[in-house]
């Protein structure tokens, strides 16, 4: 029932926001989708899927380097935000098809690039997610995997994940780097690359994007300022007019790939 629910408040949250995932220069730009595209064994014949593909950025960057891409949400309001953004620049090549991270409709072996950007954190049960993305990934073929991540220290985690929740109620867990690698690796992939990005969250747009009450987000501003040193250093706390302006946190990009162990 949990999980249920979980996936229930997702598409119910981002069906809200869908045309602001598209527009969110968090999402739109970023260091880390420029990596993502950088890093990825690109091919004319590939054929790419976009788990979670929120505002389309990464389907639409990938599309023109590859034969087909697959946009993938749970959401069917942000499936329309993308397809409406991808065809307004002129890809062709991007099927949109709505399911669950966890239990994706695919044939084994179908993929030649499985990606997931900023997504994650959604899923109630990630190894599911992460062993699904192995499944539908032929064997030479690369995962590449973009989310928040919490400190490795258990009460930053913790704090990290509390205020996230209370900003987003959607929100399930951001875990920590050791955790993904743990879960990647379990599943029989291989990580062959890793790449940290410091993420500066403006705490208004921040709220925003998840039409967050003002009485909540003042008492989430005032929950950040109360914690000690150790958290305001860790975050990078800012402060202007009595009020959190903005914090840092971070991301990582995992480039892990499904052994093919005929070719070795």
């Amino acid at each position: 029932m949990a999980t249920k629910n979980t996936k229930i408040d997702v598409q119910s949250q981002f069906g809200k926001s869908a045309e602001s995932y598209v527009t969110s220069s968090l999402h739109a730009k970023g260091n880390d989708l420029a990596k993502l595209v950088e890093i990825a064994d690109r091919k004319a014949e590939a054929e790419i899927l976009d788990i979670a593909t929120g505002g389309g950025h990464v389907a639409n960057a990938l599309a023109p380097l590859s034969k087909k891409v697959v946009a993938f949400d749970l959401t069917s309001e942000i499936l329309t935000a993308a397809k409406k953004f991808i065809e307004g620049n002129g890809v062709e090549n991007v099927d949109f098809v709505q399911g669950d991270a966890e239990r994706l409709p695919f044939f084994e072996e179908q993929f030649d690039i499985v990606t997931c950007r900023i997504a994650a954190h959604h899923f109630p049960n990630p190894e599911s997610f992460v062993k699904g993305a192995y499944r539908v990934l032929k064997k030479g073929g690369q995962f590449l995997l973009i989310d928040n991540v919490s400190p490795e220290k258990d009460i930053l985690d913790t704090f990290y994940n509390k205020v996230e929740k209370e900003r987003d109620f959607s929100h399930h867990r951001a875990w920590k780097k050791s955790e993904w690698i743990k879960m990647l690796e379990e599943s029989g992939f291989e990580i062959e690359e890793m790449y940290r990005f410091p993420k500066t969250f403006v705490f208004d747009d921040w709220c925003n994007r998840m039409n967050v009450l003002e009485d909540k987000k003042n008492g989430l501003s005032d929950f950040i300022l109360s914690t000690t040193n150790e958290f305001h250093d860790k975050f990078r706390i800012v402060i202007e007019s009595g009020k959190v302006y903005s914090f840092m946190g971070e991301s990582v990009l995992l480039k892990a790939v499904k052994p093919d162990f005929s070719r070795e």
